[in-house]
């Protein structure tokens, strides 16, 4: 498992690539777990929850902001091909 972007995180992000791998690779390969039941969905939500207070911290948060809007138009564009 790769560290965190943010080191702070590294914790939480071992929890859920742990829970994550366990799950993909004992239910979901095997047939018996479905995207939409992913029993790691809490500790992913926890990471990501980390991961915007370090992005916002450090500004990095307006780039991406800034990055989607730019590719806004692009995005309608494949979502309709859809």
């Amino acid at each position: 498992m790769s560290a965190s972007l943010a080191p702070e995180c590294n914790e939480v992000k071992e929890r859920y690539d742990t829970c994550f791998l366990k799950w993909y690779s004992e239910k979901y390969l095997r047939s018996n777990g479905k995207t939409d039941d992913n029993e790691c969905a809490n500790l992913f939500k926890d990471y990501q929850k980390c991961l915007k207070v370090v992005l916002k911290e450090k500004g990095i948060d307006k780039l991406i902001d800034e990055a989607r809007e730019d590719t806004k138009e692009n995005d309608a564009l494949y979502i309709k091909r859809k």
